[in-house]
């Protein structure tokens, strides 16, 4: 087990002085803090010694009905007899694994994927392949042409692990013409795909995204998440997933913690119950549009003309590659000599998102965070950067263009 490149940052980026572009926090400020404070004093006062009692390691019924209602959003007909909750959506990919995966098994990813989702694959001594993406998300021929490779080599490939819309850390979304593409390659290939969907209710433009799993439940486990849409300290989250793999997931879940608790699945429930939750998502939706907004207006005009970004249409990132022979993490602190975080900025290298040593140019912004004339103060080079310190970027700005 290793640090997370995120987690790694979290003391510098916390300091007033630093524009933090690093870790993807939701901004929670926006929510209706009368409006949670009385929920929660009504879940005590009415429900106390349920919700501060033991539960079951699969959650509590109500709420896992009202997740079902959650994910109709995105097309999914699920029952509550299917869905485990978990301390959020990293508990259950790390019940996934536990379940699935033995030493030397391959999971496949996007390059570049979600950093923790390696370290869960690590501690499980499971081998991540990654496959490549581009602005419309994973590629599915490349996505069969690595599965027929890894058959022929003998190498056992258990699950493809996918962010599929607004991913992090690239932002990009997987097209709907390719959805179906994908499923259909894991499936002739028996190979188990795990989505993960944290971000699938902040989009930006039109209705959320068909999730994967609305098409194919039966090759499908899907993760979801509250941290994102409501409150991350309740770290509430779950799967959905088949009736064989949802019985395991709960022995599992019984042996790593014995029982969820039972107060914050309560309080989320009853705030989804009582107040005006969509409406939450949409004042959401905006804030976090202002924000990439102005991160993209930021980088379109101060990056150099070599370098190129994702335009994401929801979610929380941009991912930024500078020109080649940049190093970016070389950027940030070391041997507590700080570069990016003498300019005052803090960002994570693009190494980190990756299982193969690639990334040394590359790096993921959050603009979920910060206000719109931090992000600008951030993204732009310091003009009087501190003694012996280099800039955030090291470049000097030209015309930019997306990529």
């Amino acid at each position: 087990m290793v640090a997370s490149e995120v987690r790694a940052l979290f003391a510098v980026a916390s300091r007033p002085e630093i524009v933090s572009l690093a870790g993807g926090m939701p901004d929670v400020s926006a929510l209706p803090m009368d409006a949670v404070a009385q929920t929660m004093s009504e879940l005590v006062l009415q429900r106390g010694p349920v919700a501060l009692q033991y539960g079951g390691a699969q959650g509590d019924p109500g709420l896992r009905e009202r997740i079902c209602g959650v994910m109709a959003m995105e097309g999914i007909d699920a029952s509550p007899d299917n869905v485990v909750v978990t301390v959020g959506s990293q508990q259950a990919l790390d019940l996934v694994a536990r379940i699935f995966l033995d030493p030397a098994d391959v999971v496949l990813t996007e390059a570049p994927t979600y950093v923790t989702a390696l370290n869960v694959f690590a501690a499980h001594q499971a081998q991540v392949v990654h496959v490549p993406m581009d602005d419309d998300g994973l590629d599915p021929q490349a996505l069969s042409e690595t599965l027929t490779r890894l058959a022929a080599a003998g190498r056992t490939v258990k699950m493809l692990y996918t962010v599929p819309t607004f991913q992090n850390p690239a932002g990009v979304t997987l097209a709907g013409e390719r959805r179906g593409l994908v499923v259909q390659a894991c499936r002739r290939a028996g190979v188990l795909v795990v989505e993960d969907n944290p971000y699938g209710l902040l989009g930006f433009d039109g209705e959320p995204m068909r999730a994967l799993r609305a098409d194919a439940p039966d090759d499908v486990v899907y993760l979801g998440s509250f941290p994102k849409t409501l409150a991350p300290g309740l770290r509430v989250g779950w799967a959905l997933a088949p009736p064989a793999v949802k019985d395991r997931l709960v022995l599992a879940a019984e042996s790593a913690m014995l029982s969820h608790s039972v107060f914050a699945q309560l309080a989320v429930d009853r705030y989804l119950a009582t107040q005006p939750w969509p409406e939450q998502l949409k004042v959401f939706r905006e804030l976090y549009r202002e924000r990439r907004d102005a991160m993209l207006s930021a980088l379109a005009a101060e990056m150099p003309e070599d370098a190129s970004w994702t335009r994401p249409a929801g979610g929380f990132f941009v991912w930024l590659r500078l020109p080649e022979g940049i190093d970016t993490r070389a950027m940030l602190p070391r041997a507590m000599l700080p570069r990016a975080v003498a300019a005052r900025v803090a960002y994570v290298p693009g190494r980190g998102f990756y299982a193969d040593g690639q990334g040394r140019n590359e790096l993921r912004l959050s603009y979920c965070f910060p206000s719109p004339a931090r992000i600008t103060q951030g993204v732009a080079p310091r003009r009087d950067p501190a003694p012996g310190a280099g800039t955030a970027g090291d470049v000097r700005p030209r015309p930019g263009r997306p990529g």
